[in-house]
């Protein structure tokens, strides 16, 4: 009869595995991102002056008119590509409008890059940038100009950097050039007007740059359970270096502030998109809903240039991969959009950590055994302790439930006389729980490093191609339960009959859990609890050792 449930328990098991592997097959896959085909009837719905910031302008009819059929002119399509980037320029107004990562595949295995920005029929994220104000020519009532370029294709050679320059001349004689440059290796792109004015008048105007984002859905969103990674805008100020204001929050009210330097970001999983004007001046950052989409920006102090002089007004945008020293780089604070929310201080020198022993063992499956080996050695005198008092626990098991059967009625007793046998024995009855209480938070901070850092996505390790998001074959997760299942064996057995129940069920619970889990993060948890096991076992022996020589 046992063989019989044996077998017909392991059968069960069997079917339930392979209805969960047809079920993951057939509706757990995430979406594949692809890779849009540049045209420029796609991109024909080029942003109105509607979208542009308008509190610094002044009213229409103190804006001069261009006058000239420049801002007829047919947009055209502009691309710039590096070895980390490639981007469309749009020829009207000079906005981003896609920005493609070679660095990053859409999904694994695939030949397409991750496209971070796009304006599409389905999805709209946008980089915006332009001069409003009394003369700016992004605020005439003509319309936003549309640039000249010498070339439509531009691509970073030998020299590791790359200008592309749109002109414009407005009807007044003031000549504009706008300049991304790009860098080699870089994810920051610094974009600048150079304003030539040979009019008669100063010319007056004000830089802006914005993002402007519908409400879709993170691409990178993980659907696996656990939690999420903050999605929407984030700004940084002199009162607040990082200050979240979402979607919602734009819902109930606007948000603007005049600071001193700052930044203004768009973050979702893994990447993140952001305008940094140059330091030295008081910003005005704002953000607005229109039709739908999501916009935040800046507004820069008022630029004058006398009639025949020419000045250079600039800002930098950065749109990548949450690269921590590339963020660093690029602005202070900037480093926070990698967020790992109040246990950062905790959560940061693990990052580091992981990355150094990566750089070591060259893959990041390895890493994160490295990093669990490490951060169990660092508390293995802790986990020594809890250990301990649960041997302890364990040994004098049969006498605790002698004392539980002698005075299961009288609970006052019972509970005198289990005090007595703790004091006696040295035992403490929290010694198995405290420890581990102190050990949560950098169990948390590092599910968020793992769960934060780019460098697993599409992270291949043994039989996983990706180690940000659940195991295809629920080998690990099963392993989770059954080093779990293992560890219950070697501790002591609740007293308490329910309490036991729940325990026995846990294995069960937690392996349904990380069933969703990223490989990543439940690999760290099988190594974690192979490691306990191997201690917990060898305390064992030892307090057994010890018993039997007295």
């Amino acid at each position: 009869m046992d063989v019989q449930r044996v077998i017909l328990v392991a059968a069960l098991a069997l079917i339930s595995y392979m209805l969960v592997l047809q079920w993951n097959e057939d509706y757990g896959q995430p979406a594949q991102a692809q890779a849009p085909v540049a045209s420029v009837s796609q991109y024909g719905s080029t942003p109105v002056a509607g979208d542009l910031p308008t509190e610094e302008s002044k009213a229409a009819g103190d804006i001069p008119s261009t006058g000239t059929s420049e801002t007829q002119a047919q947009a055209q399509l502009i691309s710039a590509k590096t070895d980390v980037l490639d981007v469309l320029i749009d020829s009207k107004g000079g906005d981003i409008i896609q920005v493609a990562l070679p660095k990053h595949a859409a999904s694994v295995g695939s030949e397409l890059s991750f496209v971070m920005l796009e304006q599409t029929g389905n999805r709209t994220y946008v980089s915006q940038s332009g001069l409003i104000g009394k003369d700016g020519p992004d605020a005439s009532k003509d319309g936003r100009p549309t640039y000249r370029v010498s070339q439509t294709a531009f691509e970073m050679g030998e020299s590791g950097t790359l200008d592309v320059d749109l002109t414009f001349t407005d009807g007044q004689g003031v000549n504009y050039i706008k300049r991304f440059t790009f860098t080699q290796g870089s994810y920051l792109i610094n974009v600048s007007y150079i304003v030539d004015n040979q009019s008669q008048e100063t010319f007056q105007a004000s830089l802006f740059g914005q993002i402007k984002r519908d409400r879709s859905e993170d691409p990178n969103a993980s659907t696996d359970m656990g939690m999420q990674s903050y999605l929407g805008p984030v700004f940084s100020t002199a009162e607040n270096n990082y200050n979240k204001y979402d979607f919602d929050d734009i819902d109930d009210a606007n948000f603007k502030q005049t600071s001193a330097d700052g930044w203004v970001a768009m973050v979702q999983h893994y990447f993140t998109s952001a305008w940094i004007p140059s330091p030295g001046a008081d910003y005005t950052y704002s953000s607005r809903k229109l039709n739908g989409n999501y916009i935040v920006g800046f507004v820069s102090p008022v630029l004058e240039v006398a009639p025949g002089q020419e000045k250079t007004v600039s800002a930098n945008f950065y749109v990548g991969p949450k690269d921590l020293d590339q963020m660093e780089a690029a602005a202070p604070n900037l480093e926070l959009t990698l967020d790992y929310g109040w246990l950062w201080w905790v959560a940061s020198p693990l990052h580091w950590l992981l990355d150094t022993i990566h750089d070591l063992v060259g893959n990041w499956g390895l890493a994160i055994i490295g990093i669990t080996i490490v951060v169990k050695a660092a508390l293995f005198n802790l986990n020594a302790k809890a250990f301990k008092s649960m041997a302890k626990m364990r040994k004098f098991g049969p006498e605790m439930q002698r004392l539980k059967e002698l005075y299961g009625d009288d609970r006052q007793k019972m509970s005198q006389e289990m005090m007595s046998l703790y004091q006696k024995e040295k035992i403490n009855p929290l010694g198995g729980c405290l420890p581990i209480l102190a050990q949560m938070p950098i169990f948390i901070a590092l599910y968020w490093v793992l769960m934060e850092s780019v460098e697993l996505r599409h992270a291949d390790f043994l039989y996983l191609t990706d180690l940000s998001v659940k195991d295809p074959y629920f080998i690990l997760p099963i392993l989770m339960g059954a080093t779990m299942f293992i560890q219950q064996l070697l501790n002591p057995t609740p007293p308490d009959p329910m309490q036991a129940k729940v325990m026995k069920m846990l294995p069960i619970l937690f392996t349904f859990f990380f069933l969703w889990f990223p490989a990543g993060l439940t690999l760290y948890w099988v190594v974690n609890n192979i490691l306990s096991i191997a201690q917990q076992y060898v305390i064992n022996k030892q307090i057994e050792a010890g018993d039997s020589a007295s």
